[in-house]
């Protein structure tokens, strides 16, 4: 009897072990496994997760969660927003089919999971604005078809590991705002990327950010420990000064020839990316050119194509690589490299250019043309010697302009950041209201506003988000858009209006206001970005604290006008946000009134 009853009792337990697992008998997936996993790792988990119901045997039709269709395996998890808090579990590393991880703007803190290595099918990973710490795990070079990495704004430590210059297909990297330390590694895909993807970290070096490291030799003489170290030994005795001298001159001339005998492989073997960019070109590309707008052959274009190496990038985003194209009669363009996404690549590519090509507007930048080759597209823009806007406002750049202009302490005055933002409000409101076909931009920042001569704006890269959209890889909503810069039913819908655009815009006028990222480290200590902080400056009658304090010739009523144009434009409801046309009209009458100029006349259109 007593065997009996245990007999019962031991398949009462499983029986209800098997109810948990899959409702009756039907067991949850592995993936649904380490999904639960997860959430059981989130003390806090009110909202999203709470939906998430171990009952249910398809974890495919739970929040945030997208599944293929055939496999049913989990390709893309997207948990982003969510105030979520906790560590990030290993068993993350169980999804083996994922392709796209979004955790980022959350509480999640500890280490970033050595096991996310195992994840190899990972096009895009984004952990930004957490409080996650440790180091950078050396696994994540594991990830062969990552596209995008971003873990800014978090408190990592440590050095960068150096397996991550094997991510070859890598295009957005921003591993900005952390506490990394050390030399940024200088071989495979790192080399690639400029100051802006390693900002704010103050222990790093390397010649990605024009700052030598120790002991290391730059511009032919050693760093300064060296120095420093040479005057000692000449303090204590000729002989030893004769013996460290003789080293010096040795070891320069040793890194001379190997550089030498580096450059000479280099060119002509062609290896990294600038072989990549050769073989675009030389093998069967042509060049399309819109309205005449290059009067250069195709050969001769070509040929200047097959010039260009990494010496010649310029600048780098998630639309690709930029290099500066010098032609021989002295006329330079922008090319923009951007890599075929899938196998259909091609099937609207050509249209859809020759529909951005016609599109000429005096604040837009020009798409003069371009090449087409089997492994990438090579676009031909007009080259704008002010360089970008995020450049003005926040770092360094090799803009003379801006340097010249930065020495007479000119740069970005009142007048001149009026100016830039209603040249973008021109350009903008062009495209949704006046060209045709209407466009929405999807990704205005400051980065995408191009400077000409007279410090005066261009937009760019506008129709690129459409024309880059991969249903088939699932990552249109990573394309289009920047953190920082997106409206709140963006982020949460995946959906671009014209009315996303204008909440882009009003970022982009409170980044020009205050000389701060939308993501500027001050706010994300305090929870809160850009809109956030104006916002809680408004509450205290206190938004005009916001301007940048190096921004001379200040007009208080253009200030306000402009404050409250923007604040409007930033709504979160997107029926309260004006249309562009109406902005310019703002900017026009109320704004620019108090410090009239010839250069917003409406018949400049």
């Amino acid at each position: 009897m007593m065997q009996l009853l245990m007999a019962n009792f031991v398949m009462l337990i499983r029986l209800e072990r098997e109810d948990a697992r899959g409702g009756g008998g039907r067991a949850l997936s592995p993936d649904g496994e380490a999904l639960l996993s997860f959430r059981t790792s989130v003390p806090k988990s009110e909202g999203i997760l709470q939906r998430w119901r171990p009952e249910d045997p398809d974890p495919c039709r739970w929040n945030g969660v997208t599944c293929n269709v055939k496999s049913r395996r989990v390709i893309h998890l997207n948990l982003s927003h969510q105030k979520l808090s906790g560590e990030i579990p290993a068993d993350i590393g169980r999804l083996d089919c994922l392709e796209i991880l979004e955790l980022n703007n959350n509480n999640f803190y500890g280490k970033i999971p050595s096991e996310l290595g195992n994840c190899t099918e990972l096009q895009a990973l984004y952990l930004q604005n957490n409080y996650l710490t440790g180091q950078i795990p050396s696994e994540l070079g594991n990830l062969t078809a990552l596209q995008y990495l971003d873990i800014s704004s978090n408190a990592l430590a440590g050095s960068i590991p150096p397996s991550l210059g094997q991510l070859n297909k890598l295009i957005t990297l921003n591993l900005s705002t952390n506490f990394l330390v050390g030399p940024i590694p200088a071989d495979g895909v790192l080399v690639k990327f400029a100051q802006g993807s390693f900002v704010g970290n103050r222990g790093l070096c390397g010649r990605q950010i024009n700052m030598a490291c120790k002991d290391e030799v730059i511009g032919g003489s050693s760093s300064s420990s060296a120095s420093d170290d040479n005057q000692d030994a000449r303090n204590k005795n000729s002989a030893r000064l004769l013996i460290s001298a003789s080293a010096t001159v040795g070891a320069l001339l040793l890194v001379a020839l190997m550089c030498f005998w580096g450059c000479f492989l280099y060119k002509k073997l062609g290896k990294n990316d600038s072989k990549g960019l050769v073989m675009d070109v030389g093998g069967g590309a042509s060049i399309v050119m819109f309205h005449g707008d290059l009067p250069y052959s195709s050969k001769d274009i070509i040929k200047k194509l097959e010039t260009l190496n990494d010496e010649h990038i310029i600048g780098s985003g998630g639309f690709g690589t930029v290099y500066k194209l010098a032609m021989d009669d002295g006329n330079v363009f922008a090319l923009k490299r951007i890599l075929k996404l899938n196998d259909g690549f091609d099937r609207f590519f050509e249209r859809e250019l020759e529909i951005l090509g016609s599109i000429k507007h005096r604040y837009l930048v020009n798409l003069r043309g371009y090449c087409n080759s089997p492994l990438s597209k090579l676009l031909i823009y007009d080259f704008l010697p002010g360089g970008s806007l995020d450049e003005a406002l926040h770092g360094e750049t090799d803009s003379l302009i801006l340097r010249w202009l930065s020495e007479r302490s000119e740069l970005l005055d009142w007048d001149a950041r009026l100016n830039i933002i209603l040249g973008a409000a021109k350009g903008l409101a062009y495209l949704h209201h006046d060209c045709s076909p209407r466009i929405i931009h999807r990704d205005i920042k400051s980065s995408n506003i191009l400077l000409d001569a007279n410090l005066e704006a261009r937009v760019s890269d506008f129709g690129l988000a459409k024309l880059l959209e991969d249903e088939e890889s699932h990552i249109t909503t990573i394309v289009a858009g920047t953190f920082g810069y997106l409206a709140p039913e963006y982020m949460q819908s995946g959906r671009a209006t014209e009315k996303t655009d204008v909440y882009s815009f009003g970022v982009l006028v409170l980044e020009i206001l205050s000389g701060k990222r939308p993501t500027d480290a001050s706010f994300i200590e305090k929870g809160l970005n850009i809109v956030g902080w104006l916002n809680f400056l408004a509450s205290e009658d206190r938004q005009r604290e916001m301007v940048d304090h190096h921004c001379e010739g200040v007009q208080p009523e253009s200030l306000d006008a402009l404050l409250s144009v923007a604040m409007q434009c930033v709504s979160s409801a997107p029926e309260d946000r004006p249309t562009m046309h109406r902005v310019v009209q703002i900017l026009e009458s109320e704004v620019m009134t108090p410090c009239p100029s010839d250069f917003y006349d409406s018949n400049s259109d």
